[in-house]
């Protein structure tokens, strides 16, 4: 199974982290941290003979990564003792994936060099390669962006999803949690992340969205301020087609008409990646302006009135 098509789990589980500090302003030193890789075999292979959990000292003594991945993903060393009995071929899978590491971290380095250029406010954080439940792919965190190692079968991909989570890291959006602002916050990364790395990583959603777009913007324009992401993020209730994760779509969509209708594109990531108001994002990308105009006359709403919260 390719990095790709465990990028829908992947989705479900990352978050969205605001801009850190203190972390290099540097690309060139960009770390990938897999001590905790080794740590985690060294608890598997003493699984036989152990008379206590062997995990525990995984989680004690774990880097960051597994700190920030335990909470919500491995939960505790006797949660992650019975997952790995249950699904140890599965596990085993993995065990050499990280071989050619060393030079997706040159290329990481260099799609971080990217994302400086575009972006010279860019802070680095570590990549933890880590191991968990198989319930995530990966996140980011406020100590840097952790990948769920054994849900890897290749390296095919990884550091376009680096790429996505490096721009979470960096994002700092303000206001209400709406579909909107989630939208904006997914398709930004989407978009910033295949700017500096060449690498498109969510492709289903994408087709779908564009061979769809006069049922799928109209019911977008309705819907943007709600609180609820069903049927745009993180699952869908099953009343069509549709798959998982239009909201990445229609966020990437809205951003891309933003930078292109932008003079100074560097001044255009900077917006985005930092996003005050995100009615205001939206009514500046042009994007949905028609059907906007088709809403507001519908519901006898005067246009510029859409844009208030």
């Amino acid at each position: 199974m390719k990095i790709r098509s465990i990028f829908a789990l992947f989705l479900l589980t990352s978050g969205i982290a605001e801009a850190q500090t203190g972390f290099s302003g540097d690309p060139l030193n960009a770390v990938f941290e897999t001590k905790d890789t080794d740590r985690f075999w060294k608890a598997f292979d003493n699984m036989e003979t152990a008379k206590q959990n062997p995990f525990a000292d995984y989680i004690k003594d774990g880097s960051a990564g597994v700190k920030g991945f335990t909470e919500s993903r491995i939960i505790s060393a006797d949660s992650l003792y019975s997952k790995v009995k249950k699904r140890k071929e599965d596990y085993l899978k993995s065990r050499s994936v990280l071989a050619g590491i060393h030079q997706k971290e040159k290329r990481t380095r260099a799609i971080y060099s990217a994302l400086k250029y575009w972006y010279p406010e860019a802070e680095f954080p570590p990549v933890y390669f880590v191991y968990g439940r198989f319930n995530s792919g990966g996140t980011s965190s406020n100590d840097g962006i952790i990948i769920g190692t054994e849900m890897l079968k290749n390296l095919d991909g990884v550091t376009g999803l680096i790429s996505h989570e490096l721009i979470h890291f960096q994002q700092n959006n303000k206001g209400k949690n709406t579909l909107l602002k989630q939208c904006l916050g997914e398709g930004s990364a989407d978009f910033i992340g295949e700017l500096i790395s060449g690498e498109h990583i969510n492709p289903i959603p994408f087709q779908y969205g564009e061979s769809h777009t006069d049922q799928l913007y109209p019911e977008f324009v309705a819907r943007l301020k709600e609180e609820s992401y069903n049927d745009w993020l993180y699952g869908t209730s099953k009343k069509d087609d549709r798959p998982n994760d239009l909201g990445y779509w229609i966020g990437y969509k809205i951003t891309e008409a933003y930078f292109n209708r932008q003079t100074d594109k560097r001044k255009a990531i900077h917006d985005t990646l930092n996003i005050q108001d995100p009615l205001l994002f939206l009514k500046e990308s042009g994007l949905l302006n028609r059907y906007i105009t088709e809403y507001t006359k519908k519901n006898k709403m005067k246009y510029d009135d859409f844009f208030k919260e």
